[in-house]
């Protein structure tokens, strides 16, 4: 579906509908979120983390699906480890200013990430460098790396062992199909994390 329009000229309500409509009809999007669920669930059962990347809207997706994990989604269950590396605002504004913004989230990476961890970048163009650095590094460490992205992928789509592919289109359709497959991807792994053995 093409979701190239001019966003800039004034439009009414039923034009904003008709832009998310069919956004969730893709029919990728059961294989990718189920597979990005299995890799999470098992990292956590080997007691590795979940950490989650973005910037601007996606730095609230990533913070919001951390805690959906490490506090409670739907039903009563331990706390599972999983952070967003946007919330600490000392390490950056440290990190942006010592070596550059594009490096905020890999300086991280490198402080925190262990084999086996799961690395998660939310982009919606696949473009954005503090991310794709931050995944590639990821990746170097033995994590499992893994993109929500859109409008075709972009470059960090090429650095992902998993892909969440959005649809084309401005970044709040995108990051609202982000926000709709993350919220079922950690209802999926709450589910079975509680009721699978192990």
């Amino acid at each position: 579906m093409d979701r190239t329009i001019d966003v800039k000229g004034r439009r009414g309500f039923d034009e904003l509908m008709d832009d998310r409509r069919g956004i969730y009809d893709a029919p990728h999007y059961r294989v990718q979120v189920e597979a990005i669920a299995d890799v999470i669930v098992k990292a956590l059962r080997r007691s590795n983390k979940v950490l989650w990347m973005g910037n601007g809207g996606s730095a609230a997706q990533a913070q919001h699906m951390a805690a959906e994990l490490s506090g409670r989604f739907l039903r009563e269950r331990p706390g599972l480890y999983s952070e967003a590396l946007s919330v600490n605002t000392s390490t950056l504004t440290a990190v942006a200013n010592d070596y550059g913004y594009e490096k905020v989230f890999v300086r991280q990476v490198e402080a925190f990430v262990q084999p086996g961890d799961v690395v998660i970048g939310m982009t919606t163009s696949g473009t954005s460098a503090s991310v794709v650095l931050a995944l590639q590094e990821a990746r170097r460490r033995e994590a499992v790396t893994i993109a929500f992205t859109g409008n075709g992928g972009g470059p960090i789509a090429d650095v992902a062992d998993l892909v969440l592919l959005g649809p084309h289109g401005y970044a709040a359709i995108v990051q609202e199909v982000h926000q709709t497959m993350a919220h079922i991807v950690c209802d999926l792994v709450e589910q079975r994390i509680i009721f699978e053995d192990s």
